[in-house]
C-alpha cells in the first residue's frame, strides 16, 4: 500500500514533486491542532516547517512513523512523546545555514554602521552624519555561543571580514582559526557575540544577569537562534543603560512578540527586529524542501 503524507505547512513545491513520485501527498495548511488530530491516523509521515506544533496530543492520535521538520530546530515537536511512541523525528539541518549566516552578518553591519537609523533619518528629510558614526567590523572579536553548522559558517565569514573569532561549545573539541574558550572568557573578550544553540532546558536562560555583567560594556548581541536562551527583562535592561549597545534580534521569547512581554523590545531605539526570518530565502526553502523530501525517502526504503 502506498504510504500517505500530510504537509501542514508551506514546503517547496520541488521538495512536495520528490514526494510525489513514490507517496500519496495532502498539503493542508493552517490547520489547528483539533483538526489535525482529527485526520492524522491515516497518514505514515508528517511533514511541517515552525509553524505547525506537533503535539503530544496529535502524536498520540497517530499512526505515524516519522515526522519531518523542514528546519534545524524541532521544538515544535514533542520529540519524547514521538519517541515513546516509536516515531522517527528527521530535520533538514543543511538547507538553511548560509541564509542564517547571512543574516547574522546583515545584522551585524547594520548594527556598526547605524544602517537603519541612517535610512529612517533620510527618508524624513534629515541629513545627520554626525549622529551616526559607527564602527568597522575588522580587527574586532566575534563571539559564537554554538559551533554547529549554522555557527560554523558565521565564522568563515567573520574571518573573511578580518575579524578576531572565539567560540564557546562544549562539543566541539577544534575548528580551524577558531579559538575555543568558555563561555565567561567569550563574554569577556567579545564586541559581538551572536547565539547559534537550540533551545532547551540547559540553553533556556542561558545568556542572564550574571552573564551580562562579564560582558564588556559596548557590546552588540545578535540572536538569529531562537527566543528564550537570553533573559528578555535582563537584556531589556542592558540596552537601556547602555551595557550592552546594540542587540539584533530576528527569534523572540514569544512569536509574535506584539501584546507580550516581549514586545518592550521593539521599542527600543538599538535594537534591530525580524520577524524569524532567518530561513527566509528562495535557496534555503527550496533546499530545505528538497532535503527534508530526501530524508523521508530514505526512511521509507525508496533512495
Amino acid at each position: 500500500m502506498t504510504k500517505r503524507i500530510l504537509i501542514t505547512d508551506p514546503i517547496d513545491e520541488e521538495g512536495i514533486k520528490i514526494l510525489k513520485k513514490y507517496f500519496d501527498v495532502d498539503v493542508k495548511t493552517e490547520l489547528k491542532e483539533d483538526e489535525i488530530v482529527k485526520i492524522i491516523k491515516n497518514y505514515d509521515a508528517l511533514i511541517v516547517r515552525s509553524a505547525t506544533k506537533v503535539t503530544k496530543k496529535i502524536i498520540d492520535a497517530s499512526n505515524l512513523k516519522v515526522i519531518g521538520r523542514a528546519g534545524t530546530g524541532l521544538d515544535n515537536i514533542d520529540v519524547e512523546a514521538a519517541k515513546a511512541k516509536g516515531i522517527a523525528v528527521l530535520n533538514s539541518p543543511i538547507g538553511n545555514v548560509v541564509s542564517v549566516a547571512e543574516l547574522v552578518f546583515g545584522m551585524m553591519i547594520s548594527l556598526s554602521r547605524n544602517l537603519i537609523k541612517a535610512n529612517i533619518s533620510m527618508k524624513s528629510g534629515k541629513w545627520e552624519k554626525k549622529g551616526l558614526m559607527g564602527n568597522e567590523l575588522y580587527g574586532k572579536t566575534l563571539g559564537i555561543i554554538g559551533l554547529g553548522r549554522i555557527g560554523k559558517e558565521v565564522a568563515k565569514i567573520a574571518l573573511a571580514f578580518g575579524m578576531h573569532v572565539i567560540a564557546y561549545d562544549p562539543f566541539i573539541k577544534e575548528v580551524e582559526n577558531v579559538k575555543l574558550v568558555s563561555l565567561d572568557e567569550l563574554l569577556e573578550k567579545s564586541d559581538f557575540i551572536t547565539i547559534h544553540v537550540p533551545l532547551t532546558d540547559e540553553t533556556k536562560n542561558l545568556i542572564g544577569k550574571n552573564e551580562i555583567e562579564k560582558m564588556k560594556k559596548g557590546v552588540k548581541i545578535i540572536n538569529t537562534s531562537r527566543g528564550g536562551i537570553i533573559n528578555e527583562d535582563t537584556l531589556y535592561d542592558a540596552l537601556v543603560s547602555g551595557k550592552i549597545a546594540g542587540a539584533a534580534l530576528d527569534v523572540f521569547e514569544n512569536e509574535p512578540p506584539f501584546g507580550t512581554k516581549s514586545e518592550k523590545l521593539l521599542n527600543l531605539d538599538n535594537v534591530i527586529v525580524t520577524p524569524h526570518i532567518g530561513a527566509s530565502t528562495h535557496e534555503a526553502q527550496r533546499k530545505c524542501g528538497i532535503e527534508i523530501a530526501e530524508n523521508i525517502l530514505k526512511f521509507f526504503g525508496n533512495k
